[in-house]
């Protein structure tokens, strides 16, 4: 029997279980089938590579377990009005979890609270909610983390002196300014030491070296289109951020066309995914900190079958409001003090 409850009951799922307890009373000759787990997996789109790696091992983990998996994804990233849909066609499903990566944290939370209110168990995958607590709860990357190692790298690669006057570019996800985008975008800020002002919004800071902030919507011809913008602003661009490594694919096409493809440009990502690290390889991206999409999405559905048939809530990381699955940076250009592997060690690791 599952178990209907843990310490996240809400009065509504109170409600659902006395009802679907006398309804069982009643009736005989239930099938298996009617009490079959089912987990829904949500992206923000169905191409990029770190989703594909998520909805691969999501959907592993399920057959392991033997339970039933569905997936939806974003039209492109940022596309609320998708993930909305697809969260209440999980309502209307019966689902019992929902693994979600949200394009638009705010706006989303709504319909999170309705699936939370039907007695689903809404884990956030990599993209923590705003507030946070709007899901059940969050594995991610420690996502300012991430983003601190590719800024420090890029300090120490450039040497103290020259970071000072560097001429540094931007290109995030979308204007939306979801959780990951900002703590990414605002890590490498500090990691690199520019103040950062407001941690958990970017685009207020005032320093100098920043040439400014495109949105790339976490593609490579946005990263592409953002860097050209960029160029345009400060053909002197010396460092480039990007929110992923797609985006920065993108962005070297742009620099190589404009003839600054010379090792003049230090361009940074996150993501560890094995294309990303071929371009470490290949002196496309300098440095990139690696995640583990596979183990968040297996870790996600192994939560929802636990807390079904245990009641056992996911618990966070000691010390973090969140499951940490960890981060590496990847470089061929290590530098002292911070901790790396290289682009042939990264490859036994990607995710693909």
């Amino acid at each position: 029997m599952r178990y209907l409850g843990g310490n996240t009951m809400r009065k509504n799922w109170l409600c659902l279980a006395a009802s679907t307890a006398a309804i069982a009373l009643a009736t005989t000759g239930a099938s298996a089938q009617d009490d079959e787990i089912l987990v829904g997996l949500i992206t923000k789109t169905d191409t990029n590579p770190f989703f594909v790696k998520m909805r691969e091992g999501a959907a592993a983990k399920a057959e392991e377990l033997g339970i039933k998996f569905q997936a939806f994804a974003g039209k492109y990233d940022g596309d609320n009005d998708t993930q909305i849909t697809a969260i209440e066609n999980l309502i209307s499903a019966g689902a019992d979890g929902i693994l979600l990566l949200a394009s638009d944290t705010k706006a989303i939370v709504p319909t999170v609270q309705k699936a939370r209110d039907a007695g689903i168990l809404v884990i956030a995958l990599d993209t923590p909610l705003e507030p946070a607590d709007a899901a059940d709860a969050t594995f991610a990357t420690d996502n300012f983390l991430a983003g601190q190692m590719i800024g420090e790298w890029a300090r120490k690669t450039l040497g103290e002196e020259a970071a000072k006057v560097a001429h540094v570019a931007f290109i995030d996800a979308h204007e939306t300014q979801p959780t990951v985008d900002v703590a990414r975008d605002q890590g490498f800020m500090d990691g690199f030491g520019i103040d950062i002002k407001e941690p958990t919004r970017r685009d207020d800071e005032d320093d100098p070296r920043i040439v400014g902030h495109e949105m790339g919507n976490g593609s490579e011809v946005g990263g592409r289109q953002g860097m050209e913008t960029l160029l345009q602003k400060d053909f002197e661009v010396n460092v480039v951020y990007t929110i992923n490594e797609p985006t920065a694919a993108g962005a070297w096409e742009a620099l190589k066309a404009a003839g600054k493809a010379d090792g003049s440009v230090l361009v940074t990502s996150v993501d560890g995914g094995c294309p990303g690290v071929a371009n470490v390889k290949d002196g496309v991206i300098g440095a990139t900190s690696m995640q583990f999409p596979l183990l968040m999405a297996s870790l996600g559905v192994e939560a929802v079958f636990n807390y079904v048939n245990d009641g056992v809530m996911p618990a966070p990381t000691e010390g973090r409001d969140f499951y940490n699955t960890g981060v590496t940076l990847v470089t061929d250009k290590p530098v002292e003090g911070l901790d790396s592997i290289t682009s042939d060690e990264a490859m036994a690791l990607c995710w693909g």
